[in-house]
């Protein structure tokens, strides 16, 4: 694939002069890394999505269970800013799963208001049958594309991530703080 520049043009902007071949060749490049990434993550999530389908359950469902299992006792409102879901969809989602057996909530000690969420022996279950396929693809992607593969992919995947919001993602996948 061809090197990748950054352009400060915002997409779909026009250019007064037509474009040179290499500036051709970095713009094919990029919308072949994007095209990459919406293929990179079909599969990703296609090992995933046949356990829960098997079960009854979606995408909406995985992701409360992967956030719920890397940091019990999460609240609802904690939740609610990782994924920036209406509280109607997660409300659908943990009832579900709270029916399922795979979650539990605790009334807070200090505030009695607030929900902290845990999964169940069998949600920790459902959990690493999910995130095992999603491990194994990860650690081979890595493993094959070399030594230094891992940080690049993870200074790439951060800096996907609004601006504003790059330091409280970090701080919740590095060291398990909830934003």
């Amino acid at each position: 694939m061809a090197d990748i520049k950054l352009s400060t043009q915002s997409p779909g902007s026009e250019r007064s002069a037509p474009e040179s071949g290499n500036e051709q060749a970095e713009k094919e490049a990029l919308i072949q890394a994007i095209e990459l990434l919406f293929f990179a993550y079909r599969d990703f999530v296609s090992d995933p999505d046949a356990i829960l389908e098997a079960d009854g359950l979606g995408r909406a469902h995985h992701r409360v269970v992967h956030f719920v299992g890397r940091n019990p006792g999460i609240t609802v409102a904690e939740l609610l800013g990782i994924l920036r879901i209406t509280k109607q969809s997660l409300a659908r989602v943990l009832r579900e799963l709270i029916e399922r057996g795979l979650i539990e909530q605790k009334t807070g000690t200090r505030d009695r208001r607030q929900r902290h969420l845990h999964l169940t022996p069998d949600g920790t279950n459902l959990e690493r049958r999910l995130a095992v396929p999603q491990h194994t693809r990860v650690a081979k992607a890595i493993t094959d594309a070399g030594p230094d593969a891992a940080e690049v992919w993870k200074k790439i995947l951060i800096n996907l991530v609004n601006d504003d919001e790059r330091t409280a993602v970090e701080a919740l996948i590095t060291n398990g703080e909830v934003p």
